[in-house]
């Protein structure tokens, strides 16, 4: 294979796990970036927020779709209505709104960042605390598998087709697991 075709080939591979990473990155960035002062883990964030399920951009319809689909699933593990754990997650948004995009390089403290989601939540809901973190983490684990298989489906196509090599799909996979590439770690 050409030295041109490999480098097209690696990019094309960076490219596709950056696109897989988008919803790792998204869950992780969570748009809901709340200013130190008032921070809560990534996924938790993310839940709030509603990137936790397809990254905030794939297949569920995007942020909005998304949104609902968390307030759906934490009101099923929490045992309470749908509207009142919306109403709950907006509040939280609202309240935690950055005055200021952060400086270019820092990244939001993210533990501090979920206990401030997961006690928001407790709190407007009535719910014990700990509740709540373990449905905000299980959802998160659940998005992550979905989205790690998801990025295997597509390699393993890729490798078929003849667009990757292994070798190259097994970069891009421990290059996203180790959050190199599209902001991935686990």
């Amino acid at each position: 294979m050409s030295r041109t075709k490999r480098i097209t080939l690696g990019v094309a591979a960076g490219a596709l796990a950056l696109g897989a990473g988008l919803g790792v990155t998204s869950m992780a960035s969570a748009a809901t970036t709340p200013s130190p002062a008032a921070s809560s883990t990534a996924g938790s964030t993310a839940a709030a927020d509603g990137h936790g399920k397809s990254g905030g951009h794939g297949k569920h319809g995007g942020h909005r779709g998304d949104r609902g689909q968390i307030a759906a699933e934490l009101a099923t593990k929490l045992g309470v209505d749908e509207a009142k754990v919306t109403e709950a997650l907006q509040a939280f948004r609202e309240a935690n709104k950055p005055a200021t995009p952060p400086a270019e390089g820092t990244k939001p403290d993210r533990a501090a960042m979920d206990a401030a989601l997961a006690k928001s939540l407790a709190e407007s809901l009535g719910i014990e605390e700990s509740k709540v973190t373990t449905a905000l983490e299980e959802i998160r684990t659940t998005a992550q598998a979905e989205r790690a298989a998801a990025l295997k489906t597509r390699l393993d196509t890729a490798v078929t087709d003849g667009k990757l090599t292994q070798a190259e799909a097994d970069a891009v996979t421990k290059a996203v697991e180790n959050g190199i590439i599209g902001g991935g770690g686990r």
